[in-house]
Formats: structure tokens, C-alpha cells, sequence
């Protein structure tokens, strides 16, 4: 009987682990009234690696498959203003060069980061609902205020939907700044010429800046030693992205860079890079655990990456939305923005045929 009774109490206890185990968060929507967010996350080569040949019109196809999709917003892998003006408070945790500076642009505006970024949601607010309506000394004040809340990508988005007559200094930019907004369009950076190119071609008013390093900057005795490890362990587990980055390399040198895009988006290519990535460092040893370490640093860092995608659009259901990124995050980016309420992921191999 002192058996039975045993049973009993076990089952008893073992039932609700159970119950809490079978529980499907993804399914709580399925009452959903409204329309449903979609979002696309784009995997993309970081451009600053392509070759010197690199045109920035071949990048063409790209934007013309991303503007049919009609994102309302978008968001770019880089820290957001209010990440980058914390990490200025805290130059002893952060270092001095966590993110580029905006001294000159807060200079030229009088206005400090948080002052800017106030100021910019305010103008923002009142926006004209017309592109026609918007004056061209609004989209420069507003460029302004972007640079000095350390959003150089929203206020190029500004600036290329100046007319060309109109790209001069007044109304908060001066020279200094003038010649940021220009260089900026030189660089071979997706944040400028994927994603604020396409905004400003979909008449938005801004990206949305999402990284976030603060969860990955690692405190080790030994740095060198860490990288060391890290490099040891995806170097063991390299094979197949080998073969893969061949053919990227090969793929990087077309005139048109759509057959890239398409390739990198393939399922099997996202699953080697998540092997790559993390299977690879989970079962190298090290005595310190340092492999270990880094792959907790990196699912933080994609963790605060998807909390701050969803907030672009949390008083936005039914939003239409496109996250440009490194293609190596992508997986998680899908799989845990996939598990949010109200949120369907769009195919990229879709929307990219």
C-alpha cells in the first residue's frame, strides 16, 4: 500500500512538469481579432567585405524584391541612440568608442542626445501626411536632430529624399554634417544602401536601429586567450561554411547581387551558419568554458535584438515589417520573432524569387 501511495504522489508531481512542458505559447493567438504583423528578415552579407569591384547598383534586384514586399518600417543592425548615449554615461564599463561620436552635430543642433531624440518625436508626430507637403527645411532640421540622437542612417533616409537643389547646410546642419550625410552614402554599408535607400524610396522617415552589444561585451581574465578559443572552435566546425562562403565569394563579384541574396536565404545555408555559429562552440573544450561563454553573449544579443524589432511596431498590429541583418542572425531572429503573438515571418526565399 506504501507503494501505491508513492506511485501516486509521484504522478502527482510529475503531471503539472508535464502539463507545463505540452504548453504552446505560439498558439495563444489563435482568437487573434485584427490583422496580423508581418515581418521579413532579410539575411544579408555585411557589404563592407565586398570586393573592390563592388557597384552599389548591383544591389538593384534586392530593393526592387524589398519594395514590393512594402515594409512600414525597418529596422538596421546598429545601436540605437539610446543605447549609444548610456554607453557614453558609462565609459568604464562601455569604453570610450562604443558608439562614433555626435559631438559635431550636437555642436551644430545645441542638443544633447536625448534633448534630439525628444525633438525629432515631436517633429515626427506632426509630420505632414503628404511627401509634397513636407518642406525642405523640415527634412534638414529633422536630418539634424537625427545626427545628434547618433541616427546617421535616418537622417541620410532625410537627405536622400532632399532634392538634389535642397542638400545644403541651414536649419541645424552645418558643413561638418553636410559631409557626413555624403560620405555616408559612400560607404559600402547595407544600413545606407539597402535600408535607408529603400525608405526613403517608400517615402518613410526613418529606420529603426536595434542592436544591442550590451549583454556581449564580456568580462574574461584573459582576452586574448578567449578569441583564441572561439576561433579554435569554429575553425573545427568550419567544413560546410567553407564551401558555402566559396561560392558567396563567387556570387559577391555579379553585377547584380540578387542570386547572392537568394542563396544566402536558403534553409540549409541558415542552418550551417547556425552550426557554425553555436553548435560548433558548445562542444569545443576549454578549461575556462570560453566557447561556452560566447554563445550565451551572442543569444543575449539576438535576444535584445528581437525585443527591439518588436517594439518598432508594438502599437503598430498588422504592421508590415522588414529587419535588415547579418545573415548569421537570422535563424534566431526567425525563430523567436515567429514565436510572438499577432506575428507571421514571411519566406525571404519568397519574396526574394
Amino acid at each position: 500500500m506504501e507503494q501505491w501511495a508513492k506511485r501516486i504522489l509521484f504522478a502527482g508531481a510529475v503531471m503539472p512538469v508535464l502539463a507545463q512542458a505540452q504548453l504552446d505559447l505560439t498558439a495563444l493567438d489563435r482568437d487573434m481579432t485584427g490583422p496580423r504583423a508581418k515581418v521579413l528578415v532579410l539575411g544579408t552579407v555585411h557589404l563592407r567585405s565586398m570586393p573592390a569591384s563592388f557597384n552599389p547598383a548591383s544591389l538593384g534586384g534586392v530593393l526592387d524584391k524589398l519594395a514590393k514586399f512594402k515594409p512600414e518600417i525597418i529596422t538596421i543592425e546598429t545601436e540605437s541612440g539610446e543605447e549609444c548615449d548610456m554607453a557614453a554615461r558609462h565609459v568604464a564599463r562601455f569604453g570610450a568608442d562604443y558608439c562614433a561620436s555626435n559631438e559635431a552635430a550636437r555642436l551644430a543642433t545645441g542638443l544633447d542626445a536625448p534633448a534630439a531624440m525628444a525633438e525629432a518625436d515631436k517633429l515626427l508626430k506632426a509630420w505632414p501626411g503628404q511627401a509634397m507637403q513636407v518642406k525642405p527645411a523640415q527634412r534638414r532640421r529633422l536630418a539634424a536632430l537625427f545626427l545628434a540622437s547618433y541616427d546617421t542612417a535616418s537622417a541620410y533616409v532625410q537627405w536622400l529624399q532632399l532634392p538634389e537643389a535642397e542638400r545644403h547646410a541651414g536649419d541645424g546642419l552645418n558643413e561638418a554634417l553636410v559631409e557626413k550625410l555624403i560620405q555616408a552614402g559612400k560607404r559600402n554599408n547595407e544600413n545606407y544602401l539597402i535600408a535607408a535607400q529603400l525608405a526613403a524610396r517608400l517615402g518613410l522617415q526613418r529606420v529603426h536601429a536595434v542592436d544591442n552589444h550590451t549583454g556581449d561585451r564580456i568580462d574574461v581574465v584573459d582576452i586574448k586567450v578567449f578569441v583564441h578559443s572561439i576561433e579554435s572552435a569554429w575553425a573545427a566546425g568550419n567544413q560546410d561554411m567553407n564551401l558555402r562562403k566559396k561560392h558567396e565569394v563567387e556570387l559577391m563579384q555579379a553585377s547584380e547581387l540578387l542570386p547572392l541574396y537568394r542563396y544566402i536565404s536558403e534553409p540549409e545555408g541558415l542552418r550551417i551558419y547556425a552550426e557554425a555559429n553555436v553548435a560548433a562552440a558548445m562542444r569545443a573544450k576549454s578549461p575556462e568554458g570560453y566557447p561556452q561563454i560566447w554563445v550565451a553573449g551572442w543569444e543575449i544579443r539576438n535576444m535584445r535584438m528581437v525585443a527591439n524589432i518588436r517594439e518598432t511596431f508594438r502599437e503598430r498590429p498588422g504592421a508590415r515589417v522588414l529587419s535588415v541583418v547579418g545573415v548569421s542572425h537570422k535563424p534566431w531572429f526567425d525563430h523567436w520573432l515567429g514565436q510572438m503573438q499577432g506575428v507571421d515571418i514571411v519566406d525571404a526565399a519568397d519574396v526574394l524569387k
